[in-house]
C-alpha cells in the first residue's frame, strides 16, 4: 500500500476515504463557498495538498451527479497531477464553468480522483492496420 501525504486547509476539513464497497474513487469536495452565473468560471477550491508517491499521478473528473446538481462542468474535462505538484502551496482546485446560475455550498462533493501509475514508456511502429474494421466513430449506434 502506498502512503500519501496530505494536507488539508482547515482542522475541520472532511477527511478524505473510500465509499466503503461502492467504488476505488474518492470524492472530493468543495473548500469554499461558490456563487456562479451563467457563463462564469472559476477555480473552486477543494480544500487539500497531495504529496503523490514517485511514478503516480491523480485524475480528477466531476462526479456524475455534479452536472444535474450544479450545472458545472469541468473545463479541462480531466485533470491530471503529478507528483511534482506537492508543495505548501499546490493546492488541488477544480476548474468550473457554470452553464446555469448556481450555488456551490462548502463540503458539496463536486468531483472525484483516483491515483494511477504512470503510463509505461511506449515507442510507436508505423504500419498498416489489420484488425477487424468496427465501422469507425460513433459506429456503436444508439440502442
Amino acid at each position: 500500500m502506498e502512503m500519501i501525504k496530505i494536507q488539508y486547509l482547515e482542522p475541520d476539513t472532511p477527511r478524505l476515504a473510500y465509499i466503503d464497497g461502492k467504488s476505488d474513487w474518492i470524492d472530493l469536495r468543495a473548500a469554499e463557498d461558490v456563487e456562479l452565473k451563467a457563463g462564469e468560471f472559476r477555480l473552486i477550491h477543494l480544500g487539500v495538498a497531495m504529496r503523490l508517491p514517485q511514478g503516480y499521478e491523480a485524475h480528477i473528473v466531476p462526479r456524475s451527479s455534479t452536472f444535474k446538481n450544479f450545472g458545472i462542468l469541468q473545463a479541462n474535462h480531466m485533470g491530471v497531477i503529478d507528483e511534482s505538484y506537492c508543495g505548501p502551496g499546490d493546492w488541488w482546485r477544480f476548474p468550473a464553468l457554470a452553464v446555469r446560475d448556481t450555488v456551490i455550498r462548502k463540503n458539496d462533493r463536486i468531483c472525484q480522483f483516483r491515483i494511477m501509475k504512470h503510463q509505461p514508456a511506449l515507442t510507436f511502429e508505423e504500419g498498416e492496420l489489420s484488425g477487424e474494421d468496427r465501422g469507425g466513430f460513433g459506429s456503436t449506434g444508439i440502442r
